[in-house]
């Protein structure tokens, strides 16, 4: 059955949709409040519905799928080529109309328990900014009096306190006092950190997923909760290598008259989960007492980063492997195209 392709820019109050009729062929692009907005879907037939992956989007997305409609989400960077003239609601809703018809991966719909976990990762990600933002906001002040510290956590514990207890003998106490209560707040900051890092370990005991890819080498907490949370359904990606495409671990090309020109990684996708990859590789080659023959041979004739980004695509392809096909990590696996 051919679905009826609509474009839905959803925002807090007013949502605009956009579709062609398939009976009359009206173009219809008009607005539509938030409270009835499922009520406009609930009795029509199956329809593909196009939305910007944004605030709000999953939301909707679940709520649509429930009533047997076909969501796909895309990115805004994807929508905006569409867009022609100026920007506004109905300009929006008709480029999505446009761009939902077009072959591309979309953003997978993730079910609220994963929504979740990415949460979590996004509030220990903003501790661990401001941890870091409160540590060089102290040393630069310090700095300013003179009292010059090292880079990292454990340089400021080891000398904030006789840094301080100086400067009480020339400096006005309400200010001493001030900056020992910031020094103080680092250490809610870490409970703060430790515990979201608690619940993200016992999320991890509970689903086989994240237990299965964690014995990957280099994956651990974060990188394997935040692997099968953002994945979503591991079966939309047709292989590894289009997931690790997905999350932007693949050469970009540029080429014209049959000529191809490979460049940098395309950086596409979440940059998150990237980014966690790419230190799980960095603790491999660095750290492992046997990173293996694969990673040794590319070593010797690549330089690092090269290798580094090697190894993080690898390892999203193996995460793949191991979530699609539902089997254990096997460090000595040769993969082998059927016969």
């Amino acid at each position: 059955m051919k679905l009826t392709p609509v474009g839905v820019d959803i925002a807090k109050n007013v949502f605009q949709i956009h579709y062609v009729d398939t009976e009359t062929g009206e173009i219809v692009n008009r607005q539509i409040k938030r409270a009835r907005f499922l009520e406009h879907f609930a009795n029509r037939a199956p329809c593909l519905i196009g939305m910007e992956a944004c605030g709000g989007s999953q939301h909707w997305a679940r709520r649509l799928l429930e009533m047997g409609h076909q969501v796909k989400l895309m990115p805004a960077k994807f929508v905006k080529a569409f867009n022609i003239g100026n920007k506004n609601d109905p300009a929006d809703a008709r480029a999505i109309w446009l761009a939902v018809q077009q072959p591309g991966k979309a953003v997978a719909v993730k079910t609220e328990a994963q929504q979740a976990v990415l949460a979590l990762h996004r509030m220990r990600q903003q501790l661990v900014k401001f941890r870091t933002m409160q540590i060089n906001s102290i040393r630069g002040l310090l700095t300013e009096y003179g009292e010059v510290m090292a880079k990292g956590r454990s340089a400021l514990d080891k000398a904030i306190a006789g840094v301080l207890e100086r400067l009480a003998e020339r400096l006005p106490a309400v200010l001493i006092e001030t900056l020992r209560e910031q020094w103080n707040g680092l250490e809610k900051l870490d409970r703060q950190i430790a515990e979201i890092e608690r619940r993200l370990q016992e999320w991890m005991r509970q689903d086989k997923a994240c237990k299965s890819i964690a014995e990957v080498p280099g994956i651990g907490l974060l990188t394997a909760t935040a692997a099968v949370a953002t994945m979503g359904d591991p079966k939309s990606f047709s292989s590894g290598r289009e997931f690790a495409a997905w999350v932007g671990l693949v050469p970009r090309q540029a080429g014209s008259g049959g000529r191809v020109l490979l460049l940098g990684i395309s950086k596409r996708g979440d940059t998150y989960l990237r980014t966690l990859l790419i230190h799980g590789a960095r603790s491999v080659l660095y750290n492992a007492k046997d990173p293996g023959p694969w990673v040794e041979q590319i070593a010797k004739r690549r330089p690092t980063n090269v290798v580094l980004v090697a190894l993080a695509n690898k390892m999203a392809r193996t995460i793949w492997a191991i979530l699609a096909h539902d089997r254990n990590y096997e460090k000595d696996f040769v993969s082998a195209k059927p016969a």
